[in-house]
């Protein structure tokens, strides 16, 4: 269940980030919502996954999949850069913690 917790942690980070980028383009209550719920439920999930998972890799795979999937949200909806170089480093963040779920 802790790795459940984690990833919907990072899943939420991502939710949050996105929140972040509405906000800046435009100030709402729906967008800060979604910023300030996203971070709140992150920080609670990651709490909760600790429990059970050690502080460093429950950590890296919080940072890694909101990482990563920041990254493919700002590709998608936000017009960021699809250059190769830079998918080709998010793939390296994906698999650092994939790596990290094999090894625990």
């Amino acid at each position: 269940m802790s790795w459940m917790f984690v990833i919907l942690a990072g899943l939420f980070e991502v939710v949050g980030v996105a929140g972040m980028a509405r906000f800046n383009n435009k100030a709402s209550v729906l967008n800060f919502l979604m910023l300030g719920g996203g971070f709140l439920t992150s920080f609670l999930l990651l709490s909760l996954s600790m429990e059970q998972l050690p502080m460093g890799t429950a950590y890296a795979v919080w940072t890694g999949i909101g990482t990563v999937g920041s990254a493919l949200v700002g590709i998608l909806f936000f017009r960021e850069s699809r250059s190769v170089l830079r998918l080709f480093f998010i793939t390296l963040v994906l698999v650092a913690v994939v790596g990290l779920k094999l090894v625990e």
